[in-house]
């Protein structure tokens, strides 16, 4: 059984591919469920009232976007841990931020949020995959 180094090396194959979207999809769930409490879930909605949390205060201008700025960099963190690549974990700051900003402005639904997250897993071990030069590329 390889060791979970030898499974992260970039993919040779198809089964190598899989390997990795495997473990991008459970990075996905323990970034999106386990380590979003009710107060990122919340707070990353620039239209949510926080009052559970800051009482009578209100919610303190802009805590929306260093929220949805935190919780789309736990994404970043998860996609560069298990590519290697700091270009892929980058782009899913950018996209998580813009698909959950979609989803709370109430442009998307939970559902297509969820797809949309599986699909950027499915392009990111596509890319390695098909061994993109600027996907690999890591300091």
């Amino acid at each position: 059984m390889p060791s979970l180094l030898a499974a992260l090396e970039p993919p040779t194959n198809l089964a190598g591919a899989a390997v990795v979207l495997f473990a991008l999809l459970i990075g996905h769930a323990i970034a999106d469920f386990a380590l979003q409490g009710d107060f990122l879930s919340s707070a990353k909605n620039r239209h949510a009232q926080l009052k559970s949390f800051f009482g009578d205060e209100g919610t303190p201008k802009g805590l929306w976007i260093h929220a949805l700025g935190a919780h789309s960099m736990i994404h970043a963190g998860a996609v560069w841990l298990i590519t290697g690549s700091v270009v892929l974990g980058f782009i899913e700051f950018v996209l998580h931020w813009f698909i959950d900003f979609a989803k709370c402005e109430g442009w998307t639904s939970f559902r297509t949020d969820q797809t949309l997250h599986i699909l950027c897993k499915i392009a990111w071990a596509g890319l390695l995959w098909c061994e993109c030069p600027w996907a690999m590329w890591s300091p």
